[in-house]
């Protein structure tokens, strides 16, 4: 059987995808040894494991876009990114930018175990993600930089078919309620399951991709997400 053509995605959530590595390239730039064991609020991650995680996240969209597929099981840690996680993440999160700037990549459908996906719904997901992780790296350094008003304003926009409000248990933490005059980041990071100000447990995007692709497609994105709650791509 034919595998049914994605649903198409709205083009400005593939913008974001620019905008959404360099804020978080930019918040990485403070990340030295000493900071690698602090807390995030990501539930029992210290800084070393997420930056861990998103590099492997980057990895595995590279790898769609790149190769028109992403394969089930991640490839093997490479000795950089165990020894310094925040210059792997800024060498994949560059080498990701270079690859959707070639012509053609973003017109794809990228192959997750036979569910079609279109490339600009994985690049709509991918800046989601970098965007947040960029915010919780932030939160772990001391620094509370916010994800800037335009692209948290973007992110906002398209989160709610990415991650919605029921049936996010054990992925996501309900969302949190925040002020009437919270900005755009702020109200992100709170529908992500994060409390703005505090530390909270929220879990991550990309790893979803997978483990389970299941053929309810309530939303394009939920169609290849994973249920597990392990750790790595599987979280």
């Amino acid at each position: 059987m034919t595998p049914a053509a994605p649903a198409a995605w709205p083009a400005e959530g593939a913008r974001l995808l620019e905008p959404s590595v360099s804020y978080a390239l930019g918040v990485v730039l403070a990340v030295t040894p000493e900071l690698l064991p602090r807390p995030t609020p990501c539930r029992e991650w210290d800084l070393r494991m997420l930056l861990r995680h998103a590099s492997e996240s980057l990895a595995a969209i590279g790898e769609g876009i790149e190769a028109g597929r992403v394969g089930l099981n991640p490839a093997a840690e490479d000795g950089d990114l165990a020894a310094d996680p925040a210059r792997a993440f800024r060498d994949r999160a560059c080498q990701l930018l270079d690859a959707w700037a070639r012509p053609g990549r973003q017109r794809q459908v990228i192959d997750i175990a036979g569910c079609p996906l279109a490339a600009s719904a994985m690049a709509a997901a991918a800046a989601l993600e970098v965007a947040v992780h960029g915010w919780d790296t932030s939160r772990a350094c001391g620094q509370r930089q916010p994800i800037p008003r335009a692209l948290a304003t973007g992110l906002l926009a398209i989160a709610p078919v990415l991650v919605p409000r029921t049936g996010r248990h054990p992925l996501f933490a309900a969302p949190v309620t925040v002020a009437a005059t919270a900005g755009p980041s702020d109200r992100l990071a709170a529908f992500l399951g994060r409390t703005p100000g505090h530390s909270a447990h929220a879990r991550p995007l990309i790893g979803q991709l997978r483990q389970q692709v299941g053929p309810a497609r309530s939303a394009q994105w939920r169609a290849c997400h994973d249920s597990s709650g392990e750790k790595g791509y599987s979280r």
